[in-house]
Order: C-alpha cells, then sequence, then structure tokens
C-alpha cells in the first residue's frame, strides 16, 4: 500500500471566495471535495492518481436544495442521495432519481454522497447518469466569471471526464419537467445492496396513456461502455411504437447488436449484452402491463 500523503486544501465558506481561490490558482489542479466517498479513497493513491489539491465545498450553501423552477426541478450538486430519497419534490416529479439514489453504497454512504459527485466523478457505473442523461438533464456550471449550462447528452465524452473548466464548479442540475414523460430504472448488480453496477439502465418516453405511441425515446446505459451512453438505433425503433412484446422482441434484438460493451472485474462484455437485452424486455414489460 502507498504511503498517503495529505494534499494541500482550502475550505472556503461561500461560493464568491471559492471563486476566488480557483480564479487565483487555475491551472493548479484543485479537485473539488463535497461527500468525499470516492475522492476520499483516491486520495491514498491506490485507486489512480491522487489530487495535487483538494477544496472543500461541503460548507458551501448555495450549492444546496430541491426546488421546481419553472418548468424544470432543480437540485443542488451538494444534494445527498438521502436528501434525494427522502425528497417529496423528486418522489412526485422523478421518482427514478429516487429510485437510483437507493441503489448507491449503504446508509452511511448515502447520507454523505451527493449528486453533483456522482455527475462529477463521471463514473461509467455512477448510478444517477443514466437517469439524468435519459431525462435530457442540464448541469450548470459556475465561476467568477458567470454560469453556463452543458446538457447530458454533452456533458461525459469520454472515460471519467466532463466539460468542467479549471476555474469552475458544478452549481446544480436542471431536469426538464415534460408533460407525459414517463421513466424506468433498473440496475444489476453482483448483490441486491451495495453493489456497483454491471449494467444500469434508464428508459424514458413521451405518451398521454399506456396504450398511446411513444415519442422522445430516450434509453441510456452505464457500466457497459467507457461512458454512460445513449442507444440511438434502438431509441429509433421504439419511437412511434406501443410497449407491446413485439416492440419489446424488435428493440431487444436491435440493443444486442448496437452494444458493443466492455469486459473487465465485474463482468464481461457478453454477460452485459444478454442482459442489457432481457432489462429492456422487462422495463417495456413494466410500462405495457403485460
Amino acid at each position: 500500500m502507498p504511503n498517503a500523503v495529505e494534499p494541500p486544501s482550502e475550505s472556503p465558506v461561500n461560493l464568491e471566495a471559492a471563486y476566488a481561490l480557483l480564479a487565483e490558482n487555475s491551472g493548479a489542479a484543485w479537485r473539488p471535495l463535497a461527500g468525499g466517498t470516492d475522492l476520499m479513497v483516491q486520495m491514498t493513491g491506490e485507486i489512480g492518481e491522487a489530487p495535487g489539491r483538494v477544496l472543500d465545498i461541503w460548507a458551501l450553501s448555495e450549492l444546496r436544495g430541491i426546488s421546481v423552477e419553472a418548468d424544470a426541478l432543480v437540485i443542488g450538486a451538494l444534494t445527498t442521495y438521502t436528501e434525494i430519497r427522502r425528497s417529496p419534490v423528486v418522489a412526485e416529479f422523478v421518482p427514478s432519481l429516487v429510485e437510483a439514489a437507493a441503489t448507491i453504497g449503504a446508509a452511511q454512504i448515502q447520507n454523505r454522497g451527493t449528486i453533483g459527485g456522482n455527475v462529477m466523478n463521471a463514473s461509467p457505473a455512477g448510478d444517477t447518469l443514466p437517469v439524468l442523461l435519459a431525462l435530457g438533464a442540464e448541469m450548470v456550471l459556475g465561476s467568477a466569471a458567470g454560469e453556463r449550462t452543458v446538457a447530458a447528452d454533452d456533458f461525459w465524452p469520454s472515460y471519467r471526464t466532463t466539460p468542467r473548466r479549471d476555474d469552475e464548479l458544478l452549481l446544480r442540475v436542471r431536469v426538464p419537467l415534460e408533460p407525459d414523460r414517463q421513466v424506468r430504472f433498473r440496475k444489476i448488480g453482483t448483490r441486491r445492496a451495495q453493489a456497483i453496477s454491471k449494467v444500469v439502465m434508464a428508459l424514458a418516453w413521451r405518451s398521454p396513456a399506456v396504450d398511446a405511441p411513444w415519442t422522445d425515446v430516450r434509453l441510456a446505459l452505464g457500466s457497459v461502455a467507457a461512458t454512460t451512453m445513449r442507444t440511438p438505433e434502438t431509441e429509433a425503433i421504439l419511437e412511434g411504437s406501443r410497449p407491446t412484446r413485439e416492440a419489446a422482441d424488435a428493440a431487444a434484438a436491435v440493443l444486442n447488436d448496437e452494444l458493443q460493451p466492455i469486459d473487465d472485474v465485474r463482468s464481461t462484455a457478453d454477460y452485459r449484452r444478454a442482459v442489457a437485452g432481457r432489462v429492456l424486455h422487462r422495463l417495456l414489460r413494466d410500462a405495457g402491463g403485460w
């Protein structure tokens, strides 16, 4: 085990002070620290490269809170998984995000880990990421120069990579609230709880009734590639369809061909491909009630 060396750290008490530190030290590779459930492991040097500098943002109250603003559910970057699970607002508008938060670690992790950490860690196994991608969420980044918004479709371009600049912080996540939007979520792991996902899937669509054709279909998967991904060929098969057995069979077959899963220590590519098709079939069956 390598010797752990504690990196230099700062703990600003408000967002303005955090911005000032980032601006003054741009290029110094500050690593924001929120709940620390991933970063604390990396700081030992056992998994990946330890951060050179740590910016503790836990005290930034500006990054907390859950609200509905206009046509979007807005979740502060420092909102914990436990807060998401207990929020009646999230349960009402995005229950699939409650489901995803409930699959992450044990109670200790859920009490400390944050949605912002899951987003910025950019792990392909991040359980909330497929839900955010399927819902067309937006990430709001901020710096002393102002704020900018990046769509989830563009936020994880490659393995553990995001568009965040050295002088920026993730401030909040915006989830559009669209009429007749439905979402289904499913995670497959080694155990029922406290497991890193082998396949995680979120399927979203718009439909005014169970038997009405689907529109704006978005299928997002995690743990099957180097980053969270959508499957446009499978989405096209489901667009305009109804959740029938025939549609499920066709979509699962296309997904089987479209996916090029990874092999890693948790699972094989063949297993992931087979399971992804079956999970999609199950989500369509649940949606159609057959």
